[in-house]
């Protein structure tokens, strides 16, 4: 026979079987943000990264956004439409920098990173060619977080802010590289789009991502022969789909592309990384072997560059002859374009930021979202990201070993 059941063993049980109360997941308490936009100290340097009706839609959430007097004249967004969003103007760039979120377009320079104070956020572009030990060792030892624009990543694996700059570079380097072959920028004089009897300008591209299929589209328009190299085939299948119409594609085989290097009018360089430097494709050699006033624009300069004669140049000296080529290396190449794309990467960070306040701050939403983990590079004194760590020598600790350890 059972035991019988005692009298507080029968109550247990009862609870049990009773209704209980919904448990409902609690929501992190909404945060009010303090955003700070300095102007750029980078000459090349004329995006701002909040339009003013991205600002009017922070302010509008309760949130503080101070902008530095003039951040936005390159990008003709005026002191007064920002004010008028409901932003505040300061004349003295410290009093931005008191801002708990710092925004930036350009990568930051030792002197700004002096003004940052304790455990701040920074957003803004990492660039691998501008990045140094010193920047880092300040961002390390003032526990900031620190994220990469350009390798944040969306839900879908996209790199969204990549993606917007790669639109407009593919197009804008299609109207440099016509400008480039001009006799007025000492080329050879060649018209992009043949004639009757004459023949069309060889583009080649490197890679078939997003800059590739803009050019690809700029270039087809103008009437150039356009062919495209990639190691993905689903790359160069998305982009034939895309582009709408048979395009000459081909894996990066090195026979093949010096053979087509050779008689190429235009070369594009569109090689992206995920984590560190882009990865070098055309030789010294190769680049020997191509024609003399032909042209190369390396779109992965921000990245280290996929051609191993390419450089670092400015807006104000774009480009530079080495064996008879000419080369163009301005790493922000939208900055031609600095309206558009201001727009463009506003457009991605003020729901970024949106998002970060309804978690109740960027800390939480890092720990809640992968993509944007992936672009953090320090965090509390640590640095997260593996490339920088193996080219300064500096310890290396995985984001992912830190995250569940702080919630």
């Amino acid at each position: 026979m059972p035991d019988p059941i005692k009298k507080g063993d029968w109550s247990k049980t009862m609870s049990g079987l009773m209704t209980q109360e919904e448990t409902l997941e609690v929501m992190p308490k909404r945060q009010k943000l303090y955003i700070g936009v300095p102007s750029e100290a980078h000459t090349d340097e004329s995006r701002v990264p909040l339009a003013p009706s991205a600002v009017r839609n922070l302010t509008s959430q309760g949130h503080r956004v101070i902008i530095e007097a003039g951040a936005g004249y390159l990008s003709h967004f005026t002191d007064h439409d920002y004010s008028e969003a409901g932003g505040e103007i300061a004349s003295d760039k410290r009093e931005v920098y008191q801002a708990h979120t710092i925004l930036k377009t350009a990568p930051m320079t030792i002197q700004e990173a002096h003004m940052l104070g304790q455990n701040q956020v920074l957003i803004s572009p990492l660039t691998i060619p501008y990045a140094s030990a010193e920047v880092l060792e300040q961002l390390k030892k003032k526990k900031i977080i620190a994220i990469a624009t350009e390798y944040l990543k969306d839900a879908d694996g996209s790199f969204p802010v990549v993606r917007s700059m790669s639109e407009i570079a593919g197009i804008g380097v299609i109207s440099i590289a016509s400008s480039l072959m001009s006799t007025a920028q000492d080329g050879i004089g060649k018209l992009f789009g043949g004639i009757s009897g004459v023949p069309p300008a060889k583009v080649l591209i490197l890679g078939a991502g997003i800059v590739a299929e803009y050019a690809s589209r700029a270039a087809l328009g103008l009437g150039a022969r356009v062919h495209i190299y990639d190691n993905s085939m689903y790359k160069l299948l998305r982009l034939q789909n895309a582009v709408g119409q048979q395009l000459y594609t081909s894996t990066i085989n090195l026979v093949d592309l010096q053979s087509d290097l050779s008689t190429a009018d235009v070369v594009i360089g569109a090689i992206h990384s995920t984590t560190g430097r882009a990865p070098v494709i055309v030789t010294e050699e190769m680049v020997m072997n191509m024609k003399t006033g032909a042209v190369i624009i390396d779109v992965s300069i921000d990245q280290g560059g996929c051609f191993e004669t390419s450089e670092v140049t400015s807006l104000k000296k774009p480009t530079f002859s080495r064996h008879g080529v000419i080369h163009y290396g301005v790493p922000n190449i939208t900055s031609r374009y600095p309206q558009t794309s201001s727009k463009a990467i506003s457009n991605i960070l003020q729901p970024l930021l949106t998002d970060a306040a309804s978690y109740g701050g960027i800390e939480n939403l890092i720990a809640q979202r992968s993509g944007l983990r992936h672009g953090v590079y320090t965090y509390h004194g640590c640095l997260t990201n593996q490339y920088l760590a193996r080219r300064f020598q500096m310890k290396y600790t995985d984001l992912d070993l830190i995250i569940p350890s702080v919630f």
